[in-house]
């Protein structure tokens, strides 16, 4: 099995670091190093990673602040060990089998693996990604969090673009795009893995550091609860198929809105910054 190296991007909310981190301790593949990257931290990140206290787990910080994700994870890739890279949402969990369903994906022959994820929305019942008969297209969002690619793949097409080179797509389905031109489509383990939180819908995070979402799935992570098939099980009812796709057209109405579904990534970039409560734009 190949040695993974995950790269988690983060700025200025340590107060979930030690939940997305603790998910990946917990994870049943252990030949791993964790890369927490800070884009210029200005807060106690540092402090809280190196209190972890496991040495698989490494802080690095840039300077000067790159203000995207990109930044961040093309750091991550420059130093990593593994053959295998991994992401991880800084704010977003892993059931405790993620990196060791994508593993053996890549081991098997993939060239660039994803994971199913739980979608969890403010205000909402969440929703398995993708939906089932779910097939990839060029170009199409698929959340980092979810994502392992072999490092030989991001070396022969390059690394992270920032928004104001991608056009219309996002920094990461550009980056998609590009890896599965290079070597076909994304091969998907059938297990719900993963769960992500957008910060693009929670408003002003960046400011108040809320954390109390990420103490809750992971308590239910850690006691046992069994998340991929109670919502496997759910997924395929008619009537939550149909409550997902009506929920998925209510939180892009509200995107749309909130101008964070410009024509542009980088105008999409700079209005989910500012309703985040961040200040890369």
């Amino acid at each position: 099995m190949p040695r993974v190296t995950v790269v988690m991007a983060t700025y200025n909310w340590a107060t979930v670091l030690p939940y997305s981190i603790a998910s990946v301790l917990d994870q049943t593949f252990t030949d791993f190093e964790l890369l927490v990257v800070g884009d210029g931290c200005t807060d106690e990140s540092g402090r809280v990673v190196s209190a972890i206290g496991d040495p698989r787990v490494h802080w690095l910080d840039l300077a000067p602040r790159a203000g995207h994700q990109s930044g961040p994870n093309n750091e991550g890739i420059r130093r990593a060990e593994g053959e295998v890279i991994a992401y991880l949402g800084h704010d977003d969990l892993w059931l405790p089998g993620h990196l060791s369903d994508l593993v053996k994906a890549i081991d098997g022959g993939a060239r660039l693996a994803f994971s199913s994820a739980l979608m969890i929305v403010p205000g909402g019942r969440p929703w398995v990604w993708p939906p089932a008969g779910w097939s990839y297209f060029p170009g199409q969002w698929m959340p980092p969090t979810t994502i392992a690619h072999d490092r030989a793949l991001i070396d022969a097409v390059g690394g992270w673009r920032r928004p104001q080179e991608t056009g219309e797509l996002d920094s990461e389905s550009e980056l998609w795009q590009r890896m599965t031109a290079h070597s076909g489509p994304p091969e998907g383990p059938s297990e719900l893995t993963s769960l992500k939180l957008p910060a693009a819908l929670r408003r002003d995070v960046y400011r108040d550091r809320p954390h109390h979402e990420q103490e809750h799935w992971l308590r239910l992570i850690q006691t046992g609860d069994d998340l991929s098939g109670q919502y496997r099980q759910r997924s395929r009812r008619s009537d939550e198929l149909v409550w997902a796709i009506r929920s998925h057209l209510r939180v892009w109405t509200r995107l749309r809105r909130l101008g964070i579904l410009a024509h542009s990534a980088e105008g999409r970039w700079r209005a989910s910054s500012r309703f985040k409560g961040a200040d890369d734009s």
